[in-house]
């Protein structure tokens, strides 16, 4: 158990890491101006550009932001007793799955199902212009 805590301590030491290379939250001062100015830039190419690089910024914020949350719920279930246990069904996780990812708090099977939902909702909430945003 101990190896287990120390490894998901250093994964989350190096999300919180990644996370202060970014910047944490000010990541969008990297990039010149609102979104939208352009009135620094030279062409609508380099508009482009800085746009694509300030969402890539953003979105790799988000996922690390994500993981390190997970890693920290993941060492709270491993004090309170139940990690390695799938949060759905109860049923131990695979080793090879917490090893690929420490911070997994489904098996397999269940994981699926919850993708599977999800993925009919989306279809479903499409089909009905449901998450449209209306103007």
């Amino acid at each position: 158990m101990n190896e287990i805590q120390t490894y998901l301590e250093q994964e989350l030491n190096e999300a919180m890491a990644r996370l202060r290379q970014l910047g944490g939250a000010i990541v969008i001062e990297d990039f010149p101006g609102p979104v939208g100015d352009a009135s620094s830039l030279i062409d609508s190419v380099d508009e482009i550009q800085v746009n694509v690089d300030r969402e890539i910024s953003l979105a790799t914020r988000s996922l690390l932001v994500e993981r390190a949350n997970n890693l920290a719920e993941a060492l709270e279930r491993l004090r309170n007793g139940a990690y390695g246990l799938c949060e759905e069904c109860d049923e131990p996780i695979a080793p090879a799955r917490l090893k690929a990812m420490p911070e997994v708090a489904t098996c397999v099977r269940c994981q699926e199902r919850i993708e599977r939902e999800a993925r009919r909702s989306d279809t479903v909430g499409a089909l009905f212009g449901v998450g449209d945003d209306e103007e």
